[in-house]
C-alpha cells in the first residue's frame, strides 16, 4: 500500500457521502463542477460516438466481404469511410482516456479535491458536444466525402458533401481539447498534495502531463488550418487552390503538423494506463522509473518534428524527406524504452490474469506490432511502394485501435470499481479481453498481407484475389464487435448488481486508492500527504 499520512486540519468542505448520492436531477449533471461526474458526461458521449463510427465501420466490412461493389455506391462508401475516420479521430480516440480517465483520476492521483478550474472543466464537455452536434448535422446533411483528413483540393473545390460543418465540428471540438489540457498542467502543476514531488508522480500523471502540452500547443494549428480551409471554399481566397495563388502541400504541411502530435494524444495516455496495470498485477515497481519518465517526455516531444513522414510521395523535397525518415526511426527509440521496461517489471513478478492484465497484455503484442510496422513505412524507398494502402490502414489500426482502445478497456476495468464501487463478473470481462486481442489480429493482420500485395485502401470493390484475405477482415471484425458489445453488457448489469468492492479490490498503489469507492465529492475528507513512490509494491 502506497504510504499516506493524513494532516490534522480537516477539509471542512468535503462531504462524506459520494459524488453518486449527489442528487440524480438531469439538471445536478448538467450544471455539476465536480471533475468525476464530468468524467461520466464524457464516457456516456464518447461511447455512443464510438458506437456511432464502429457501426460505419461495421457497414463497410460488409461492403468488402464480396469483391464487387454491390452493397455501398462509390459515393456511399466514400462517404462511409470519411464518416468513420471523423467520428472514431476526433470524437472518441482523442478524447477517450484523457477526457473520462484522466478527468476522473487525475486530481486524485495528484491529491487534489478536484481541477484547477472546475468549471472550465465543465465548459470543455459542453464544447465536445457542441462540436459532435455540427458533425452529426453533417451526416444529416448527406456526409462528407473528403476522408478524415480534410485533404484539399477535395475539402476546398471538388466536393459537395457538407465539409464546412464537418469542419466546424472539429474545429469546435478542438478548443475541448485545449480546455482540458490547460487543466491537466494547471491542476499537475499547482495542486499537487504535500510529499508528492514531481518523483513520486504516478507514470498515468506523467502521461496525461505530456499530452497536456501537447493539446495546448498542437491544437491551434488544426483549428487554423480547418479555419482556411473555410475561408477558401466560401469567399474564394487563395491559400490552398494552386489556381488562385495557394499551394494545397501547405495544408498537408499544417495537418500533419498537428495530426501526428496527435497521435500521441491518443497513445501516451494509453502507455500510461499500461504502466499502472502492469505494475499492479505484477506486484513489481515499475522498471525504471526515471527513463519511463523521459521517454514520455521524449515520445511528446519528437512527435512535432515527425510530420512530414506522411508526405514521402507528396512532392515535398527529397532531403527533408530524408530528414522525417531519421527523426522518425529515432521516434522509436523511446517507445521501444518503453516496451523493454514493461517486460522487465513483468519479469519475475507474481502476475495474476485478471481482465485488466490481458488488456494491457494484449497492449504489448498489438503495440509492438503496430511500432515495427511503423518502420516499414519510415523507410523512403519502402513507403513509395506501401503508400495509401491497407498496410497503411493496418499500421494505423493496430497503433490506433489495438493500443489506445485497448488500454482504454485495460483502465475501465481496471477503475471501474473506483468509479462505481461495483465489481463486474471477472468471467465474462475475461471473454471480452480475449474477444478483443482475438478479433483485432484477425481484423487487421490480414490488411498488412493486402496492403503488400498492392491493395489500395479507401476501395470498395477490388480483385478477386484478394477475396480470402477481405473476408477473414470481415470475420475478425465480427469477433472484435463482440469484444464491444459485452463489456457494454456486464459493466452495466453491474452498476446495480454488482458487489460491492471496497475502496481497494485489487490491492494497488495510489492515493486513489485510498479513497471509498466510490470517492467522496472533494476525494479526500482531509488533505493527504505522500511519503514515499507510487509503486512501492513488496
Amino acid at each position: 500500500m502506497t504510504s499516506v499520512v493524513y494532516s490534522e486540519n480537516e477539509d471542512r468542505h468535503a462531504t462524506p457521502e459520494d459524488y453518486l448520492s449527489g442528487g440524480w436531477s438531469i439538471r445536478s449533471w448538467l450544471l455539476t463542477v465536480d471533475h468525476k461526474r464530468i468524467a461520466w458526461l464524457y464516457a456516456v458521449s464518447i461511447t455512443l460516438f464510438f458506437f456511432f463510427g464502429s457501426a460505419a465501420a461495421l457497414l463497410m466490412r460488409l461492403e468488402l466481404i464480396t469483391p464487387a461493389g454491390d452493397l455501398l455506391s462509390p459515393e456511399s462508401y466514400n462517404r462511409l469511410f470519411s464518416l468513420h475516420g471523423i467520428v472514431m479521430v476526433w470524437f472518441f480516440l482523442i478524447p477517450s482516456i484523457p477526457a473520462t480517465l484522466g478527468n476522473f483520476l487525475l486530481p486524485m492521483m495528484v491529491g487534489a479535491r478536484d481541477m484547477a478550474f472546475p468549471k472550465l472543466n465543465l465548459l470543455s464537455w459542453y464544447v465536445y458536444t457542441l462540436g459532435g452536434i455540427f458533425t452529426i448535422a453533417a451526416v444529416i446533411a448527406g456526409g462528407v466525402d473528403t476522408g478524415w483528413t480534410f485533404y484539399t483540393p477535395y475539402s476546398t473545390l471538388f466536393s459537395n458533401s457538407a465539409v464546412l460543418a464537418a469542419a466546424v465540428g472539429v474545429f469546435i471540438v478542438g478548443f475541448s481539447s485545449i480546455l482540458t489540457g490547460l487543466n491537466f498542467v494547471v491542476t499537475t502543476h499547482t495542486m499537487r498534495a504535500p510529499g508528492m514531488t514531481w518523483g513520486r508522480l504516478p507514470l498515468f500523471v506523467w502521461a496525461n502531463y505530456a499530452t497536456a502540452l501537447i493539446m495546448v500547443l498542437a491544437t491551434p494549428v488544426l483549428t487554423v488550418t480547418l479555419l482556411l480551409i473555410g475561408l477558401e471554399r466560401t469567399l474564394g481566397i487563395g491559400i490552398f487552390d494552386p489556381a488562385l495563388g495557394g499551394d494545397p502541400l501547405l495544408f498537408q504541411h499544417l495537418f500533419w503538423f498537428y495530426s501526428h502530435p496527435a497521435v500521441y494524444i491518443m497513445i501516451l495516455p494509453a502507455m500510461g494506463v499500461v504502466s499502472e496495470i502492469i505494475a499492479c498485477f505484477s506486484r513489481n515497481p515499475i522498471f525504471g522509473y526515471t527513463g519511463m519518465v523521459l521517454s514520455i517526455m521524449a515520445i511528446a516531444l519528437f512527435g512535432f518534428i515527425v510530420w512530414g513522414h506522411h508526405m514521402f510521395v507528396s512532392g515535398q523535397s527529397l532531403y527533408a524527406g530524408i530528414l522525417f525518415s531519421f527523426f522518425t526511426f529515432l521516434v522509436a527509440v523511446p517507445s521501444a524504452i518503453k516496451t523493454l521496461n514493461w517486460t522487465a517489471t513483468l519479469f519475475r513478478g507474481r502476475i495474476s490474469f485478471d481482465a485488466p492484465m490481458i488488456y494491457a497484455l494484449s497492449f504489448l503484442e498489438l503495440f509492438t506490432v503496430g511500432g515495427l510496422t511503423g518502420i516499414f513505412l519510415a523507410a523512403l524507398a519502402l513507403d513509395v511502394h506501401l503508400h495509401d494502402t491497407y498496410f497503411v490502414t493496418a499500421h494505423f489500426h493496430y497503433i490506433m485501435v489495438g493500443g489506445a482502445v485497448t488500454a482504454y478497456m485495460g483502465g475501465l476495468h481496471f477503475w471501474w470499481p473506483k468509479l462505481t464501487g461495483r465489481m463486474y463478473s471477472r468471467g465474462w470481462a475475461t471473454t471480452a479481453a480475449l474477444a478483443l486481442l482475438i478479433g483485432l489480429n484477425l481484423t487487421f493482420y490480414p490488411q498488412f498481407l493486402l496492403g503488400y500485395a498492392g491493395m489500395p485502401r479507401r476501395y470498395h470493390s477490388y480483385p478477386d484475389d484478394f477475396s480470402i484475405l477481405q473476408v477473414l477482415s470481415t470475420l475478425g471484425a465480427g469477433v472484435l464487435a463482440l469484444g464491444y458489445l459485452l463489456p457494454l453488457i456486464y459493466l452495466s448489469w453491474s452498476l446495480r448488481r454488482g458487489e460491492k468492492a471496497g475502496p481497494n479490490p485489487w490491492d494497488a498503489q495510489g492515493l486513489e486508492w485510498q479513497t471509498p469507492s466510490p470517492p467522496p465529492v472533494h476525494n479526500f475528507r482531509e488533505t493527504p500527504e505522500v511519503n514515499e513512490g507510487p509503486y512501492a509494491y513488496k
